[in-house]
């Protein structure tokens, strides 16, 4: 799997959680930074800090100022974006509808 050929979506846009849930290619426990760093590529965003634990992957990215995490749970291959707090939820109606135009 390449960069370019790395897709994302969404699946749903959680603003009351605060969680925008993606479609992203499968991965694993050992694949999942391949997965994050392309979508942190496509987003043009920035990994700040990177943290593993069993099963769940987090990464705090920053996207144009704004800093959210970066989840990715490799049992369920889900993948989400999660806002640090509610004034940041208009960035993940953003990305959301840029993501919806992407896959267009």
């Amino acid at each position: 799997m390449t960069l370019s050929e790395t897709r994302f979506g969404v699946r749903e846009l959680d603003l009351q959680r605060g969680c925008l849930h993606l479609t992203a290619p499968d991965f694993d426990y050992d694949s999942f930074a391949l997965v994050a760093q392309s979508l942190v590529h496509v987003l043009d965003a920035v990994v700040v800090e990177q943290e593993t634990n069993a099963d769940l992957h987090v990464w705090l990215i920053d996207f144009e100022g704004c800093r959210l995490l970066l989840k990715g749970e490799h049992y369920s291959a889900s993948l989400w974006l999660e806002s640090l707090s509610q004034e940041d939820n208009e960035t993940l109606q953003f990305l959301a509808d840029w993501l919806k135009k992407l896959t267009r």
